[in-house]
């Protein structure tokens, strides 16, 4: 039992479990849920080093424990490709909140409640509150749709193609995909206010039709509260239907992300 401890207290295995909590940390740093501001840094410490201790003896297997540098250099270098790894992975996941976040933000001007803001502890950024009500629904989906679990498995998957002792090398191919996430930020968003936004849109049509009718009626005093007693009244109407196009969204854009070193 001695000799097994002592056998599993290697530089070589203690520098592989580093580098293992290394591509972690990345993920965490940007990935939703996890980077939220509110949480402690020593729980997520703590929640590192507990992860990484459980998928420490799979990824043995699947990444065979090779030399490791014992250099300065040669670990700084090796880390640093761990964290852009875990990073990369996060940051796509984290881009559909980004999306739902816009979607918050482009409604709430629509509604006219873009002056009122409350502090984003995900982004640390002002946010309208539209905006906050939507990012605790994409949420909660993401909860609902084990989307932590995605992240853990994804980071997992990825040590099939990029063992640590591989080169990196961020191809076109990788490029691509990161493009396309982005490039969803608006799609997704307009397609969760798209109901709300397109009736908003024939009121603020309709009450310009009623000003030029009526000259003497001051339709920006009756314009802002209306459009918001409107869009809170479609926000509810439609709230059902908007958690499951989030939730169905969330899953199939976690497993894209889960391919995306493939």
């Amino acid at each position: 039992m001695f000799f097994d401890v002592v056998s599993l207290l290697t530089p070589d295995r203690v520098v592989f479990f580093v580098l293992v909590m290394t591509r972690l940390s990345g993920m965490m740093a940007t990935a939703p849920l996890f980077s939220t501001y509110p949480v402690p840094n020593q729980i997520k410490a703590s929640l590192i080093a507990l992860v990484a201790f459980i998928m420490y003896p799979v990824i043995a297997k699947i990444s065979p424990i090779a030399h490791m540098p014992m250099d300065m250099i040669g670990l700084a270098v090796l880390a640093f490709r761990e964290v852009i790894i875990g990073s990369i992975i996060g940051f796509c996941m984290n881009l559909i909140f980004v999306s739902i976040q816009v979607a918050g933000q482009l409604i709430s001007i629509d509604m006219g409640l873009a002056m009122s803001e409350l502090l984003d502890p995900v982004t640390r950024q002002q946010t309208p509150v539209v905006g906050q009500f939507y990012l605790f629904m994409a949420m909660i989906a993401f909860l609902f749709v084990n989307g932590d679990h995605y992240l853990f498995q994804s980071v997992l998957d990825s040590y099939h193609l990029l063992p640590i002792d591989t080169n990196f090398v961020i191809q076109g191919a990788l490029v691509e995909k990161i493009v396309y996430f982005s490039s969803q930020i608006f799609v997704i968003a307009f397609s969760i206010i798209m109901p709300v936004y397109s009736i908003l849109f024939v009121v603020s049509v309709l009450l310009g039709f009623t000003s030029k009718m009526m000259p003497q009626l001051n339709i920006f005093q009756l314009a802002m509260p209306v459009k918001i007693y409107i869009g809170i009244g479609l926000m509810a109407f439609f709230i059902s239907k908007t958690y499951v196009l989030m939730a169905t969204t969330i899953e199939n854009l976690l497993v894209r992300v889960n391919g995306i070193f493939i």
